[in-house]
């Protein structure tokens, strides 16, 4: 007699009951939506959490924790801040969905205030949970006796998005006098301020008109693509290849990091503020987005690769706000069992790099904790079983963002 297979038929009915879901989530999707654009955006973000979560070291000193990277002890590595650094391909998309977005609104005689109440609710309302947490914890460990270098070091990671946030709600509630604003006008505020900055000895507080200035740059690109002036595979080749070249000549010439993001230590950054190479560096960036297109439209038709991308678009701030926190729950969860390879030690070599990457499914699940107990401030209650559809469904069936 042959014994039963349980567990194979278990995982089958699994499998077929995710298959199921996936095909009802595509088929409630409007025809007419742009899949690429949320393929796009679900992209952006996971690849700012991997970055950070590779190049993010909190390393023990004394009785103190103080951040480290392996960018800091082998540049070599910089390429890998080339490939997790996407925040342009994000200021892209927003820029494209907000212009879009606002004239369909004013289409319907929604006005402006509406328009931009809903959008910023939408952005920041998962903000609060955020800042209530780290509130209470950062009293906590203060009245704990906790180091206060410590305490900054923790919080500051835990708040670094948030620098984000409040660039990106700034363009957005500007998104009606930057519809037709030509890219070119930032860029050129960018070179000429690093022109002063770097060039003539400016003072280094310049550099953060380029807060505003670097990420303009894409932003308005997203707005040019909405108006249809970047539809052809012309314009994404001439951004890919003009953006690298510049790029490329900034750091072999010009003297600016190879690294795209911040390295301890280093005396100039790239991302804080934007410098010029950054900028040329999101233009190609911005360019291999346009040229993806049309793949990522084709790969949005399996009804399991588009059901990824909408639940990552659904919890897209989430993830973002709390991807630091679930890194430094994992590292002071791990300091119990003491210093552990990859989480605790120095990252000065390859041993340190495979032990990272080891890691990187344990930030998975201690995010995956933070987005259940955390995801309803951006999605809302969960509706009563049987009264309405799902979530997702009812989303993508409005064809919101």
């Amino acid at each position: 007699m042959r014994p039963p297979r349980v567990p194979a038929a278990s995982g089958r009915t699994g499998l077929g009951s995710l298959r199921t879901a996936a095909r009802r989530m595509d088929a409630a999707t409007p025809v007419e939506r742009d899949r690429a654009i949320d393929a796009l955006r679900a992209f952006a973000i996971l690849g700012v959490v991997l970055g950070h979560w590779l190049v993010t070291a909190l390393v023990p000193d004394g009785g103190a924790l103080h951040t480290a990277s392996p960018l800091h002890f082998m540049p070599w590595l910089a390429p890998i801040s080339w490939a997790f650094q996407t925040l342009a391909v994000f200021f892209l998309v927003g820029g494209h969905v907000a212009t879009k977005g606002y004239a369909a609104a004013r289409a319907r005689g929604v006005t402006y205030g509406q328009w931009l109440r809903t959008r910023l609710t939408r952005l920041f309302r998962p903000v609060a949970a955020v800042l209530t947490l780290w509130t209470v914890a950062t009293g906590c460990l203060l009245v704990s006796g906790a180091d206060a270098d410590t305490v900054h070091t923790l919080v500051k990671l835990a708040l670094s998005p948030m620098w984000f946030l409040l660039v990106f709600a700034a363009l957005t509630a500007a998104t009606p006098l930057l519809t037709r604003l030509n890219p070119l006008w930032p860029l050129a505020v960018v070179l000429h301020v690093d022109i002063v900055r770097f060039g003539l000895g400016g003072p280094s507080w310049l550099g953060w008109v380029n807060l505003a200035a670097g990420w303009l740059v894409p932003y308005t690109l997203g707005a040019s693509w909405a108006r249809g002036e970047l539809n052809g595979r012309r314009a994404g080749w001439v951004l890919l290849a003009g953006g690298a070249a510049a790029t490329a000549a900034l750091v072999v010439w010009a003297g600016y990091p190879a690294s795209m993001v911040g390295v301890p230590g280093a005396a100039v950054s790239n991302l804080n503020p934007p410098t010029l190479a950054a900028v040329t560096f999101g233009l190609a960036q911005c360019g291999l987005a346009l040229l993806l297109r049309e793949p990522l439209r084709r790969a949005m038709r399996r009804p399991l690769a588009w059901a990824a991308v909408a639940l990552v678009n659904l919890s897209a701030m989430t993830i973002f706000l709390w991807h630091q926190t679930a890194l430094m729950a994992t590292t002071a969860t791990g300091l119990l069992a003491g210093r552990l390879p990859g989480l605790h030690t120095t990252p000065d070599g390859l041993g340190w790099v495979a032990a990272r990457l080891a890691w990187l499914p344990v930030f998975a699940l201690a995010l995956a904790v933070c987005w259940s107990a955390f995801r309803i401030h951006e999605q809302g209650p969960r509706r009563a079983r049987g009264r309405r559809g799902s979530r997702v469904v009812a989303v993508h069936r409005s064809g919101r963002p």
